[in-house]
């Protein structure tokens, strides 16, 4: 796959479909249209380019400064890749850019910078300065300069319409299976292990303690998680705590991995936790003891969540 980031660095040996849109979590809303795009592709004997946007949009402009990310542009980019995207341009978003007028995105990057042929949009797509942009206008203007336009209706996942904006509340609510089945697959985040205050190991459940990579990452909500760890190539079974460990009196927020079977020092690597389920939430014990009898239990959840897993 290739990936560009400027629209002048762009080359492609025939005039591709493509789709715009930021992407965030790469869902399966995403991937129905990514598929499509795919396919349209392969049907007019040409490439397939996605235009995405880095940073997200909503982090740049003031009024959307809270917003927490499902996904890095690296994660994105691998989904990417696994989906077998061809080309992806991913345009610098900047207060200047923000300002762009529809037409004018449409004739920069559709028409002169990529040469489109065919565009793909979803059902609920808006895009140039203050959303103004819509299917219309893409149709129109296809008309103008020669490329046709499909718009994809949105997909379900059971009773939930699939979106970032959902993924991000049902993860905010610690419900990461309900995340799983709109994202199709499990909600994962990567960071550096560093040093905690080893009480986990004082009681017999010694946890690598994450620091996310990115300050935008979301962080699901409290509790605690049957999760699968990446180190290197191999994943292991394990169990995650989120939060402020109210037991030990902790005064930060913290991601802590019990990694079930495992005794290697893992200090300052990086690691990958792909939350599965929900076991509990997180609550104050009258001591480490208690503590520790309530982790025993955690466990023997957590292996039968995780027992067909890896």
């Amino acid at each position: 796959m290739r990936i560009y980031h400027q629209i002048s660095d762009f080359s492609s040996p025939c005039h591709p479909v493509a789709t715009v849109g930021v992407f965030d979590g790469v869902h399966l809303g995403h991937m129905e249209i990514i598929n499509w795009l795919l396919s349209s592709a392969r049907d007019q004997k040409c490439e397939s380019v996605i235009v995405t946007f880095e940073p997200h949009p909503r982090l740049v402009l003031p009024h959307h400064a809270e917003v927490r990310l499902l996904q890095t542009l690296d994660e994105k980019l691998h989904r990417f890749e696994l989906a077998g995207v061809d080309a992806v341009l991913v345009i610098p978003f900047d207060r200047e850019f923000a300002r762009i007028k529809p037409r004018d995105f449409i004739r920069n990057v559709l028409v002169e910078g990529l040469q489109v042929s065919h565009v793909i949009t979803g059902y609920d797509h808006f895009f140039g300065q203050n959303r103004q942009g819509d299917f219309d206008l893409l149709t129109g203007m296809g008309q103008e300069f020669n490329f046709t336009v499909d718009e994809l209706p949105m997909v379900m996942a059971g009773p939930n319409t699939v979106s970032s904006s959902s993924i991000r509340r049902a993860l905010l609510d610690g419900d990461v299976s309900l995340a799983a089945s709109m994202l199709g697959y499990a909600y994962a985040m990567s960071g550096e292990v560093v040093t905690g205050n080893k009480i986990g190991r004082n009681i017999g459940y010694p946890t690598a303690n994450l620091k996310p990579g990115s300050e935008y990452k979301l962080i699901p909500g409290q509790g605690v998680y049957a999760s699968l760890v990446t180190i290197g190539d191999s994943v292991y079974k394990g169990m995650t705590n989120i939060g402020y460990r109210p037991t030990v009196d902790s005064d930060h927020l913290t991601i802590e991995v019990n990694i079930f079977d495992f005794n290697r020092d893992i200090y300052n690597q990086e690691i990958t936790l792909s939350f599965i389920e929900r076991i509990r939430n997180e609550k104050r014990f009258a001591s480490l003891g208690d503590l520790q009898h309530q982790l025993a239990s955690d466990k023997i959840i957590a292996a039968q969540v995780l027992e067909n897993k890896v």
